[in-house]
């Protein structure tokens, strides 16, 4: 199994409902997000490149590729960032990790993971979301876990449904007949980065 995500560039528009969703579900603390989403255009969010009328933006999300040749796991030292063969996802243990930092740099994917240094604050004094949500720690890091606990129970993460535009999509790449395997047969499509080898599980459709 290979589990993985396919987003729609045409269709997103940029909205961050993906990463709300994702920050609601988790009970993600103060300061950590797991998704974001990136502007292709100017230096800055929601600025276009060039000047009318040859302007241009457009949007693409980011979190964890759930590579299937992770750079993380083969940097981290404890075993506490690893593959899980049977779910087809990189999962992090957080009683395992010790916050040194390795997966960090040896990701070739800037963001996509955070280190909590301190207990986690939150913004509510009572926890939202899925009650089987990861509990979160200080000192360790922190990235997308695909909604394993959403998965575990046959469901699917929580940005897809939560995409107004249907910009995201789910599924099994091994499985010919998922959402994710037809649309990458049918549409033009590109990886981040395919050349540092990590073979990323999310594919991006021009």
């Amino acid at each position: 199994m290979r589990c993985g995500f396919v987003v729609d560039t045409q269709r997103c528009t940029g909205c961050h409902t993906c990463s709300i969703a994702c920050r609601m579900e988790n009970n993600l603390p103060e300061g950590v997000w797991w998704t974001r989403v990136v502007t292709v255009g100017g230096e800055r969010m929601d600025t276009p490149a060039g000047t009318f009328p040859n302007a241009a933006m457009s949007y693409y999300t980011l979190s964890c590729q759930h590579c299937a040749n992770p750079a993380c796991a083969a940097a981290c030292p404890t075993g506490a960032a690893y593959r899980d063969e049977a779910a087809g996802t990189v999962r992090q243990d957080a009683r395992a990790c010790t916050g040194c930092g390795a997966c960090l740099d040896a990701c070739p994917y800037p963001g996509v993971r955070t280190l909590v240094e301190e207990e986690p604050r939150y913004s509510l004094p009572f926890a939202v979301g899925d009650a089987c949500a990861p509990v979160h720690r200080g000192g360790t890091v922190e990235k997308c876990t695909m909604c394993a606990h959403r998965l575990e129970r046959g469901l699917e993460p929580a940005c897809v449904g939560a995409c107004p535009a249907r910009a995201r999509f789910f599924g099994d790449f091994d499985d010919p007949a998922s959402p994710v395997s037809r649309l990458a047969a049918e549409r033009p499509s590109r990886l981040l980065s395919p050349e540092k080898g990590t073979e990323p599980s999310i594919l991006y459709l021009a």
